[in-house]
């Protein structure tokens, strides 16, 4: 078999069969990605944000009741610094 048989086969087999697969797996994902969210991430994206704004509220009442527990907490946990509690213990 000469070398340019030994180059030329495979080629072909590329060719036909590789390249045009690769092509099409290619576009199919890009176009896919393009199409947005699905509805499965549209629920999972707004069940978060109902999350998140639950959380707010909540630290919002935590943050009302020490201000009225706790005159002053607010600077005392800034001066005691980041790696007070772990002081702590």
């Amino acid at each position: 078999m000469s070398s340019a048989m030994q180059f030329f086969i495979p080629a072909v087999i590329f060719l036909t069969l590789v390249a045009p697969l690769w092509l099409i797996l290619h576009y199919w994902t890009q176009a896919r990605n393009r199409r947005g969210l699905s509805q499965e991430e549209r629920e999972l994206l707004l069940e978060s944000q109902r999350t998140v704004e639950r959380l707010e509220k909540r630290l919002a009442t935590l943050e009302t009741i020490l201000d009225a527990d706790h005159e002053g907490w607010r600077t005392a946990a800034r001066d005691a610094g980041p790696n007070a509690s772990a002081r702590e213990h």
